[in-house]
């Protein structure tokens, strides 16, 4: 255990809903429904009104115990949107209304945006919901995995949305687009493709695998760097200017390089302090590690009967707010552990020893860091030296 942390004052701050526990896609690349875990199928399609009540009493109940004066709540799924308009803004409420005073609440819906309509814009606009999208670049791109049921692409849909929601009366509540890289697309044609929407912010995504189901054309080869090589482009583009757009990855890594803090889970080693509520109330922390091993973020509560502070004292979720979950010595060992923390513990599982393993992603992390970290200290030797 991390002797630095203080569980006395440990919190949760990052609430994510599964307001739907299905999807009108069926892309195959989706963590959720096309790799370790199937207890969906056992889960409600939909949260009740009662579940996302309770949900919405407990964050209030962790906020005012905590005497938080900020909480982030993310709408997910499956896809959110087939809660429908109504119960979204239902919800937004709902958890607003059980905060105390002085504590706000962030509410954000992640979407395929294939359902983004006028109807539903309006509605989220109401409540003041921030929106992110999923889009893989180009309609090539983006339709050789995200598709629809009947097997046609979903790019146009997603394209006609973007178009609504960079309306003016919209625009305020883009919050970004959300990337899966894939290596068989150009890399800077792809980042084109994102900036012609003029989003506030980019996250890319490395798809889910691990050693024993590894990504695409990730190989044991230490040698070998093919995500770095496709993420290396695009952040000398980006870093040399072009594109008035975050990257989430790269500035996280920058950030953390300089001796911030990064804000996503895979990046650094601060606390991973975010929950998950499926549809049927039960609680999880951080769900992608299930797409390695089923259960694996389980904590056998739920928010009818516990509260969140119950959830610090499960073993498996006060290793993961160390910032130490799961780590071998290899990466206990590693230059570069206080930038990459090790990456996504769903990236490090290998089956018949466990987590305990550096990311899949070791050789692509260690080459895409070093890279921006050259860059960096490039700029910072520039810099005019102040005088005493």
């Amino acid at each position: 255990m991390h002797p630095e942390y203080n569980f006395a004052n440990a919190s949760f701050s990052q609430f994510v809903l599964k307001l739907a526990g299905r999807c009108d896609l069926a892309c195959d690349y989706c963590y959720v429904y096309t790799m370790a875990d199937r207890r969906w199928r056992d889960r409600p399609a939909l949260m009740s009104a009662a579940i996302a009540g309770r949900t919405a009493e407990r964050i209030g109940e962790h906020a005012r115990a905590h005497r938080l004066d900020a909480v982030s709540v993310v709408l997910h799924g499956g896809e959110p949107l087939l809660a429908g308009a109504g119960p979204i803004g239902e919800v937004a409420a709902a958890v607003r209304d059980a905060l105390p005073a002085g504590c706000r609440a962030g509410v954000d819906i992640q979407t395929n945006g294939v359902l983004l309509d006028d109807a539903v814009l309006t509605v989220l606009a109401e409540h003041g919901i921030g929106v992110s999208v999923s889009l893989d670049g180009d309609a090539r791109a983006h339709d050789r995995h995200r598709r629809r049921r009947d097997g046609h692409g979903s790019h146009e849909r997603v394209q006609q949305a973007l178009q609504r929601l960079a309306r003016p009366e919209y625009r305020p509540l883009f919050s970004g687009l959300l990337c899966t890289v894939d290596l068989r697309n150009d890399p800077i044609g792809t980042y084109r493709a994102l900036l012609t929407h003029a989003p506030p912010q980019i996250d890319f995504l490395l798809p889910h695998g691990n050693w024993t189901a590894p990504p695409p054309r990730r190989g044991p080869d230490p040698g070998a760097t093919p995500y770095a090589d496709w993420l290396i482009p695009i952040f000398d583009a980006w870093y040399a200017g072009d594109g008035a757009t975050g990257v989430r990855l790269f500035d996280d890594i920058m950030q953390t390089l300089l001796g911030g803090r990064s804000r996503v889970d895979g990046v650094g080693r601060g606390p991973a302090g975010y929950l998950v509520v499926n549809t049927d109330g039960t609680v999880e922390c951080g769900d992608t590690v299930n797409a390695s091993l089923e259960g694996a973020a389980d904590t056998g509560l739920d928010v009818v009967r516990h509260a969140f502070d119950d959830v610090l004292t499960v073993p498996a979720v006060r290793a993961r707010l160390a910032g130490l979950h799961r780590l071998g010595a290899q990466c206990r060992a590693c230059a570069l552990l206080s930038v990459c923390g090790g990456g996504l513990p769903a990236h490090r599982y290998r089956a018949g020893h466990g987590f305990a393993n550096p990311s899949v992603y070791c050789p692509d992390l260690f080459a895409l860091i070093s890279h921006i970290r050259r860059a960096v200290a490039r700029d910072v030797e520039r810099m005019p030296r102040l005088s005493a």
